[in-house]
């Protein structure tokens, strides 16, 4: 077990990580609710919240990065994220306007995919070993 863990280690952390941002997301939206009557205000904001939060756990325990250019590492994360939410947009609208799948069953496709997306623009771009 433990062998297994040490090989996927990154994957690992990046699941939990995934998982406290999304609850982190939510959360968030929840207390915005309380003072912000509109619920696409309350999106953004709870996104932008969760953002910020997926980027330094990323940036620390994921990744471990050592960059000194952190607004750099945010910008070039806020704009990976971004592309991930337009595929997530543009899957979805094929997914359930054009192919006519299940909305749900859309929903967990297209949300493996970016989770691979994010885990990869992480990786490879954004905190890329120099």
């Amino acid at each position: 077990m433990k062998k297994i863990f040490w090989k996927y280690q990154d994957i690992i952390i990046y699941f939990i990580v995934g998982c406290l941002s999304t609850f982190v997301n939510l959360l968030s939206y929840a207390f915005y609710r309380l003072f912000i009557p509109s619920y696409l205000i309350n999106i953004v904001l709870s996104w932008l919240t969760s953002l910020v939060f997926a980027f330094f756990m990323n940036r620390k325990y994921v990744f471990k990065s050592k960059n000194n250019k952190i607004k750099q590492e945010f910008l070039s994360f806020t704009i990976s994220r971004l592309l991930t939410l337009g595929m997530e947009i543009l899957f979805m609208y094929l997914l359930v306007d054009l192919i006519q799948v299940n909305d749900l069953i859309a929903k967990v496709i297209v949300q493996f995919l970016v989770f691979l997306a994010n885990y990869l623009f992480g990786k490879f771009v954004v905190f890329k070993k120099e």
